[in-house]
């Protein structure tokens, strides 16, 4: 059955908006004086159907992010390709954890050794390493996950107490504050990356370079503050579909 002009023209101007926001990426990196290269893009696919990521493989976007295990999996399966890389954006339950490995590469949401204990036992008895971040609630907002400041470096502690084969504990991850002012907003990027050079010095890690901070309507400002990851959803694919 062929598709209708509407999807056509959805398919075109989702193509469009990737294009306008790595743009958009570079300049924000080129303005702090950053290599480009050093961002990379999560198209942020929550609630997006199988051809709207398609139509961005085509364009050669092999970077998704899904917040939700039992969403994600008929997704992942209908779009087999080694090219793609997964990365896995919200809370996540113990019980869910053996559903990452061999799925997923990056967990963004770490805040929990019961959840770190339960992925590293199915990824090693798997044979796969999944790339983990911390996140840090640094706005103290109760409606956030994450870690609180004052509880990253004794977790960390006892994280590093441990060997956790299967697990690559790569770096941090915040949500900005909604609706606040962009040197607020770039205040508190600031401090997730003090905090990341803070941790790296205290506890001797490598790699732990990564930062996973911004979102579509503040990613250039998590950029000039050091961004290594920024997750674009509504930006790049419009309002999400209801349920």
């Amino acid at each position: 059955m062929p598709r209708s002009t509407g999807y056509t023209e959805a398919m075109t101007s989702l193509a469009e908006r990737l294009d306008a926001i790595l743009q958009r990426v570079q300049e924000a990196a080129t303005t702090s004086g950053r290599d480009p290269r050093s961002v990379r893009l999560v198209a942020a696919s929550k609630g997006q159907s199988p051809a709207a990521l398609s139509k961005l493989m085509d364009r050669g976007h092999w970077r998704f992010g899904e917040n939700r295990v039992q969403e994600s999996l008929p997704k992942i399966e209908a779009l087999a390709d080694p090219r793609l890389e997964w990365h896995f954006l919200g809370p996540l339950q113990r019980n869910k954890a053996r559903f990452l490995p061999g799925r997923f590469q990056w967990l963004h949401s770490l805040d929990q050794l019961a959840v770190a204990e339960a992925l590293s036992r199915h990824a090693s008895a798997q044979g796969h390493e999944l790339h983990v971040l911390l996140e840090v609630n640094v706005t103290g907002d109760p409606r956030k996950h994450g870690l609180s400041p004052e509880q990253l470096l004794p977790f960390l502690d006892a994280y590093c107490a441990r060997s956790w084969p299967g697990l690559t504990l790569s770096g941090l991850m915040t949500l900005g504050p909604k609706e606040a002012a962009p040197d607020d907003i770039r205040r508190c990027f600031a401090r997730l990356r003090d905090m990341g050079e803070d941790c790296r010095s205290r506890f001797g890690l490598k790699p732990f370079a990564e930062l996973s901070m911004g979102m579509s309507d503040d990613y250039p400002l998590a950029i000039a503050e050091g961004a290594t990851l920024v997750r674009v959803g509504r930006a790049l694919f419009g309002e999400r579909p209801k349920p």
